[in-house]
């Protein structure tokens, strides 16, 4: 499959309503995985565990995460990012990034329900964490668009000896 270039890996990182999915490590080794908001802005993703969440717990032990942000509407554009994620503001900071959080709620709801979210959440700590994508492992990948060889698209690995792709 080919790799999303750099210009389509923003494109779609910015794209409006996507979820991520972050992987992090419990107490105990076993993974747990949670779907959430995030923005894609100076070359990181951001992302916001509200106080009490588990998997807010787990980074403060642990800062190793797998992100998985992917949609299923062609052409299946997927980037899967691993490395260590950064606290960048712990609870009780929340004001110092208000705005960020109206953006991350903005690219999911409309400008009025975001309001309406950050204003019925205010209350909620939460800490905001980044993953600079320039310090991760990231893979990226999509279906062949238009114009684009369609045969062999999966890497070599997957195929047995003797198949025709």
């Amino acid at each position: 499959m080919p790799k999303l270039t750099v210009t389509e890996q923003a494109d779609f990182l910015g794209t409006p309503g996507v979820l991520m999915r972050v992987a992090v490590v419990r107490q105990d080794g076993s993974p747990l995985v949670t779907p959430i908001w995030f923005i894609h802005e100076e070359d990181a993703i951001y992302f916001t565990p509200r106080a009490k969440s588990e998997w807010f717990d787990c980074l403060r032990r642990d800062p190793r995460v797998a992100l998985c942000i992917d949609e299923q509407a062609l052409p299946y554009r997927k980037v899967l990012a691993e490395g260590s994620a950064e606290l960048v503001h712990d609870v009780g900071e929340d004001d110092l990034w208000r705005d960020q959080y109206r953006r991350i709620a903005k690219r999911y709801v409309d400008e009025e329900g975001a309001e309406a979210y950050v204003r019925n959440t205010i209350e909620q700590p939460r800490g905001l964490y980044r993953l600079v994508l320039a310090d991760a492992k990231v893979n990226s990948w999509r279906m062949p668009v238009e114009g684009e060889d369609g045969m062999g698209i999966w890497h070599g690995r997957y195929y047995t000896p003797g198949t025709k792709f």
